[in-house]
C-alpha cells in the first residue's frame, strides 16, 4: 500500500509525463495552505523567504532550522494531501552529509515530502546522499539567495556563457544525482528552456521563462502585499521583473490563487515581461 507521501510524488511524476504545468506557490501557515490545497495549487513551497516576508529581514540568511520546522508543520496541519517542500535553511545542509541528512529528515518529520538546498558543484554530492537515503530533494539553480552577498546583490545568472554552462553542468549533475525537481530562478528564459529539455527532472522557474515545467511566486508577491524589508520606505522597493499581482484583478485571495492556477496551466503565465 502507498503511502501519502509516495501518492504525492506520483502526482508529480505524472504531471511531468504529460506535459501539464506543475503550480507551486510559497506557504508558510495552515489557513492559506488549506486555501490553497482547495485552490488546487500542486506544490506548496515553505521557503526560507519567510525570513523577508514574514520577519522583515533583508535576506534569508538569519532563518533557522527552528523556524523551518514550525512553518512546516503549520503547512502540512493545513494541507496533508498537497506536496510539501521545505527549504534547508543556511547552515543547515553545508558543512557535512551527515548534518545534512539529520537535518533533512527533521523537515520530512515535521510533514515535508522534499527539501529543497541551493548551489551545485559541491552540493551535488549532498543531494546523492540524501536521496540514497530516501529523502527526495529540489535543487535550487541559478540565482541562490543564501549566496546574495557573493553574488553581488540580487542579479541575474547565466547570461555569460561560461555561467550558463556552469548551471547547465549544474541541472545535469543534479539530474544524475536523483534529483525529483530543480528550481531555476533568474535565468535567460532561453537557458531555462535548454536545461528543461535536457534533463528528466521537471524545472520549476521564478523568473526564468515559459518553457520551465512549471512556475514558483512567492504568496505575498502574487497577492501585492510585498513592500520590501521592515526597515525601509514602501517607495523605496523595486518589484521584480517576475512578480505580477493576481489580487489586482480579482475580488478575493483565493480568486487570485485560482487564476494564478490557471495562468500557469493554460501558459499565458509567464509572460515575456516576466522573464529575462
Amino acid at each position: 500500500m502507498q503511502s501519502n507521501s509516495d501518492n504525492k510524488l506520483n502526482h508529480l511524476c505524472k504531471l511531468t509525463a504529460t506535459g501539464e504545468k506543475i503550480v507551486m506557490l510559497t506557504c508558510y501557515d495552515a489557513t492559506f495552505a488549506k486555501l490553497m490545497e482547495l485552490a488546487g495549487i500542486d506544490v506548496l513551497l515553505v521557503g526560507d523567504s519567510l525570513g523577508m516576508v514574514l520577519q522583515g529581514a533583508e535576506n534569508t540568511l538569519n532563518v533557522s532550522m527552528h523556524h523551518m520546522t514550525y512553518h512546516t508543520k503549520s503547512v502540512a496541519a493545513g494541507a496533508p494531501n498537497t506536496l510539501i517542500v521545505a527549504d534547508m535553511p543556511l547552515g543547515s545542509y553545508e558543512h557535512d552529509n551527515e548534518a545534512a541528512l539529520k537535518n533533512a529528515q527533521w523537515l520530512i518529520k515535521s510533514g515535508a515530502s522534499m527539501v529543497k538546498f541551493e548551489g551545485g558543484g559541491q552540493r551535488v554530492e549532498t543531494a546523492r546522499y540524501l536521496v540514497s537515503h530516501g529523502v527526495p530533494v529540489c535543487a535550487h539553480l541559478g540565482f541562490t539567495p543564501q549566496s546574495v552577498n557573493q553574488l553581488g546583490g540580487y542579479k541575474i545568472q547565466g547570461k555569460t556563457e561560461e555561467s550558463a554552462n556552469k548551471i547547465i553542468n549544474d541541472a545535469k549533475a543534479m539530474d544524475d544525482a536523483g534529483v525529483s525537481m530543480i528550481v531555476l530562478e533568474m535565468v535567460p528564459a532561453t537557458l531555462a528552456a535548454q536545461i528543461t529539455k535536457r534533463i528528466k527532472a521537471p524545472t520549476i522557474g521564478i523568473g526564468a521563462g515559459v518553457d520551465c515545467s512549471g512556475q514558483v511566486l512567492v504568496l505575498q508577491d502574487l497577492i501585492g502585499v510585498y513592500t520590501g524589508p521592515a526597515n525601509k520606505a514602501p517607495s523605496d522597493f523595486k518589484l521584480p521583473r517576475f512578480v505580477r499581482n493576481f489580487l489586482k484583478d480579482n475580488d478575493s485571495i483565493q480568486e487570485a490563487v485560482a487564476a494564478y492556477c490557471k495562468a500557469v496551466k493554460d501558459q499565458s503565465f509567464p509572460a515575456k515581461e516576466h522573464s529575462y
